[in-house]
């Protein structure tokens, strides 16, 4: 049995693989560049963020109906439970399938078919996250969020993200304040390939309560310390900054240096059909790559439940990290 664990930043997109794509092409009748599933897996070789969501954008493209969209999350839902997820806070990008005359509802409502019944079919308690992309307008963001306000009782919060440079925080402030005025909770990327500037950008403009990334605060102590000060949780995602170069490798990830600041670490899957690995797979990775030991892995663990949006159950969020206080490793 695995370490149980929340997951806080996962694209459902991202969770998109070889096999699922070319069903999913098949059934659409949608033609992929790609002779069958090992000549795409080659090309999850990437140089950065951009070759990565150019390839990310074009593989959407096999996703069409409500159908589409519940079996997308029914599959990484499966392989979540499987790796000890018991709670996920999963990420979606309306604008990239909208722009494609694929309607909102048929996004939102084809990711509930299986979230809404997650907990009977895989036990594990779900939040649905909207993201505005950032290399998007700003207007299209707002035009975004009220396409949205039929199905606000399906979505907890907002988030930003999307490539990151050039993109700074403080062009969405507008949204984010429409956001908050109906309640929904606020998160975006920041400091992941942008600068240390963005994540601060992300709190005093955005008003963000978790920050997806946060890698690169490390070069502002300042920003460091009110990080600390503040208990701003942040969502790591390792694998994905080795995959898209942000870390020449992981044993050269700075994780272990972040906890050791008293920063409140999370670690995360970003895009584990891209990327190498799901939830588990990425917590044995760092276990393995940075030395790890059980009582680290443990905080970790405990950090997202912590930092997850389950205000308006504590019941549950002390049950879950009582499950991890008793898990004993092997």
């Amino acid at each position: 049995m695995s370490l149980p664990k929340a997951e806080l930043h996962l694209h459902i997109e991202g969770t998109l693989e070889p096999e699922l794509a070319f069903a999913l092409a098949a059934r659409n009748g949608v033609t992929l560049p790609f002779a069958d599933t090992e000549d795409l897996r080659k090309a999850y070789l990437f140089d950065d963020l951009q070759s990565f969501l150019d390839l990310y954008y074009a593989l959407m493209a096999v996703l069409r109906t409500e159908q589409d969209f519940a079996d997308l999350a029914d599959a990484y839902l499966a392989r979540a439970a499987a790796q000890g997820v018991r709670h996920a806070e999963i990420f979606f990008d309306p604008q990239a399938h909208t722009a494609r005359g694929v309607p909102m509802g048929t996004v939102v409502e084809g990711l509930w078919r299986a979230l809404g019944r997650s907990e009977e079919t895989h036990g594990v308690s779900t939040r649905l996250i909207m993201c505005f992309l950032r290399d998007q307008s700003a207007e299209s963001a707002l035009q975004t969020l009220e396409a949205a306000r039929p199905h606000l009782d399906r979505i907890t919060g907002v988030g930003l993200d999307s490539a990151e440079v050039g993109h700074p925080p403080a062009a969405f402030r507008e949204v984010y304040e429409a956001a908050a005025a109906l309640g929904l909770r606020r998160v975006a990327h920041a400091g992941e390939e942008g600068p240390p500037a963005y994540i601060t950008e992300a709190l005093d403009v955005l008003g963000v309560e978790r920050v997806d990334h946060g890698l690169r605060c490390l070069e502002d102590p300042e920003l460091v310390e009110r990080l600390v000060r503040d208990r701003v949780p942040l969502t790591l995602c390792p694998l994905s900054n080795v995959r898209l170069r942000a870390v020449d490798v992981l044993a050269e990830h700075p994780l272990p240096a972040m906890m050791d600041a008293g920063l409140l670490c999370t670690v995360n899957s970003d895009d584990p059909a891209y990327f190498g690995g799901y939830a588990d797979d990425t917590f044995r990775a760092v276990r393995e790559a940075l030395g790890l030991g059980p009582e680290q892995l443990r905080e970790l663990a405990r950090n997202s439940f912590e930092a997850s949006f389950l205000e308006d159950d504590e019941e549950r969020r002390a049950r879950y990290i009582a499950e991890v206080e008793a898990y004993r490793f092997p």
